[in-house]
C-alpha cells in the first residue's frame, strides 16, 4: 500500500543547494577545449612564484602525504553534486612545500593552455587540493586525471582539470573563463556567475 503524497525520507541537502542550482547524480563533462590525455607517469606540477620553483612528479607529490575529502561540488552551469570523494594533497602542504612567497594571487595553468585565477587565501585556508583520485580509483581524463585541482567551495570552473601549473604573485591576472567575463573568485553562495555578480 502507498500513501498519496509520499515521496520517500527527505534529502538533507538544505544549506548544501546554493542558490540557483540543482542537484544531479551525474557528473557532467564541461571543458574549455579536448580533454587532455597525459599519463601519471608523465605528469609533472611546477608551482612558482617567479623565482623559486619546484616541479612535482607523481611520486613525490604523493610523498607529501595525500588525504581523503567528501565534499559537494557545484558548476557554473547550476548542477551540484553532492557527497563526492577525492583523494589528494591539499594545496597548503604544497604551496609550503615549495616555498614559494607568501603572495595574495595564483594562476592555475593546465595541460592544454587552460588557465584560471584564484586567491591564494581559497587555495590555503579551505579544503583545497591538488586531487589524484576520485571515489577510491584514479581521475577519469574527461574529470581531469590523472591530476586536477579541487577547489570545492567556488565554482567547478575554478578546479583546473589536467593541472600543470600553479604561480602564485601579488598582482592578480586573469585566467580563461575571467577574461571572457566569468566572476573573478566565482563564489556559489554569492551566486558569482559572471563580472559584476
Amino acid at each position: 500500500m502507498v500513501t498519496h503524497g509520499f515521496t520517500g525520507r527527505p534529502r538533507r541537502t538544505e544549506g548544501r543547494v546554493p542558490p540557483g542550482q540543482f542537484v544531479t547524480s551525474d557528473f557532467p563533462v564541461l571543458t574549455a577545449g579536448p580533454t587532455q590525455h597525459v599519463p601519471a607517469r608523465a605528469w609533472e606540477l611546477v608551482v612558482t612564484d617567479g623565482i623559486t620553483e619546484k616541479t612535482y612528479a607523481w611520486a613525490s607529490l604523493h610523498d607529501l602525504g595525500v588525504v581523503d575529502l567528501t565534499t559537494d561540488i557545484h558548476c557554473v552551469t547550476h548542477w551540484s553534486k553532492l557527497g563526492t570523494t577525492w583523494q589528494g594533497v591539499p594545496v597548503a602542504a604544497v604551496l609550503e612545500d615549495a616555498g614559494v612567497a607568501d603572495e595574495p594571487y595564483a594562476l592555475v595553468s593546465s595541460y592544454g593552455g587552460y588557465t584560471t585565477n584564484v586567491p591564494v587565501e581559497d587555495l590555503v585556508d579551505r579544503d583545497a587540493m591538488v586531487a589524484v583520485g576520485y571515489e577510491g580509483g584514479p581521475i577519469p581524463a574527461e574529470h581531469g586525471g590523472p591530476v586536477r585541482l579541487l577547489v570545492p567551495h567556488l565554482y567547478l570552473w575554478k578546479s583546473a582539470k589536467w593541472l600543470r601549473g600553479i604561480r602564485v604573485m601579488p598582482e592578480d591576472e586573469l585566467g580563461f573563463w575571467e577574461n571572457a567575463g566569468y566572476h573573478h573568485r566565482g563564489d556559489p553562495l554569492l551566486e558569482q556567475r559572471y563580472y559584476g555578480d
